[in-house]
């Protein structure tokens, strides 16, 4: 599905999780500010809302372009390709777990050998967080930490934090809660409140789905994880490669952002950036195939147009090439695993 690049600030702008600031604003002829497109759930949760929920659930592909300001990090790019999926219209755990199996299964195809997907609970974080230190505010600042990955920052803060040494060594071992399985049940006795016992609860048994999927060997627990996207409100995932400093793709359950567009439907789904898978894949895995070349004078166009749409048919990559065209025949033909020369009339016994 596709979704115009320049939407209504007062619908999709508004609504997105993107920092008003990273937005690219713009004004049409009547003065409405319209903002280029800043990221692909939000405008695919306006349509759904509005034009395709007698259908769900749904499952959506996309493929688009998205454009945010870069506040940090230099040298990132203000436009970059994104390629995803969203399953909208489904609350159950299963949809997750297809989710994040099909996002395993695509990173497979593509090439990508050595990856591993975190996976954490952002009501795990919100609820032990309100219980220990009591507001959004002060738990905002806590989450902050975790999302710019500052540990360093995370533990000079909560010593800082007038709380008991008790309620700080909870905060603290947060910081432990990433690995297998096992620290799930660790999570459940960190926190005290039902909330967060739920939470913990609902990634054990998306990691039971996800080994029926048989695709456990990529997963990581990390219950530290927070996003920057604050329309998640259950599971999220991060998914890191090798030799690159950023996540390559991220996703996670949005279970009330079609609520803005007037709908009350669960939804999940993932994206991954183009340029930052490519950067994982490396130069070593893009093998093209090998090209044809058919070269041929002109009265024998019509031999080299049939023989090139049946060399196609067999999956071969074909160039045509009229000779007069070729100024230098050796150069042109050295670029092709092998040529074909249709060159004057034909003989009787064929070329």
């Amino acid at each position: 599905m596709a979704t115009p690049t320049v939407e209504y600030y007062e619908t999709v702008g508004s609504a997105s999780a993107i920092l008003d600031q990273q937005l690219f604003k713009l004004l049409d002829k009547e003065g409405h500010t319209l903002v280029l497109r800043p990221d692909v759930t939000t405008p695919f949760a306006r349509v759904a809302a509005s034009k395709l929920l007698n259908n769900s659930p749904l499952r959506l592909a996309y493929e688009a372009n998205v454009f945010r300001a870069q506040q940090r990090e230099g040298g990132r790019p203000a436009e970059f390709e994104q390629i995803g999926v969203e399953l909208i219209g489904d609350a159950t755990m299963s949809s997750d777990a297809e989710v994040i199996a099909l996002m395993i299964g695509a990173l497979k195809r593509a090439g990508l050998k050595s990856f591993k997907v975190a996976i954490g609970h952002i009501g795990f974080v919100n609820s032990l967080f309100l219980e220990i230190v009591g507001n959004e505010e002060r738990a905002n600042v806590l989450r902050r930490f975790l999302y710019e990955k500052n540990y360093v920052g995370y533990r000079n803060h909560v010593k800082d934090l007038n709380l008991s040494s008790i309620d700080k060594q909870r905060l603290l071992q947060l910081l432990n809660l990433r690995g297998d399985e096992k620290k799930i049940e660790e999570a459940v006795e960190l926190v005290e409140n039902e909330a967060g016992k739920k939470a913990a609860g609902d990634l054990k048994k998306l990691w039971n789905m996800l080994d029926a999927y048989g695709v456990t060997d990529e997963i990581k627990i990390d219950f530290n994880l927070v996003s920057h996207m604050s329309y998640y409100t259950g599971i999220l995932f991060e998914v890191f490669a090798e030799n690159v400093g950023f996540h390559i793709g991220n996703g996670g359950r949005y279970d009330q952002l079609l609520e803005k567009f007037a709908s009350k439907t669960p939804a999940t789904g993932f994206g991954i950036q183009l340029d930052r898978l490519i950067e994982a894949l490396g130069e070593e895995v893009y093998e093209p195939s090998a090209v044809y070349g058919i070269l041929y004078s002109q009265e024998r166009l019509d031999e080299a147009l049939a023989l090139a749409t049946e060399q196609r048919k067999q999956g071969y990559r074909v160039v045509t090439q009229e000779i007069a065209g070729v100024d230098d025949v050796d150069v042109f033909t050295a670029q092709f695993e092998e040529v074909t020369f249709l060159i004057g009339k034909r003989g009787k016994g064929g070329q």
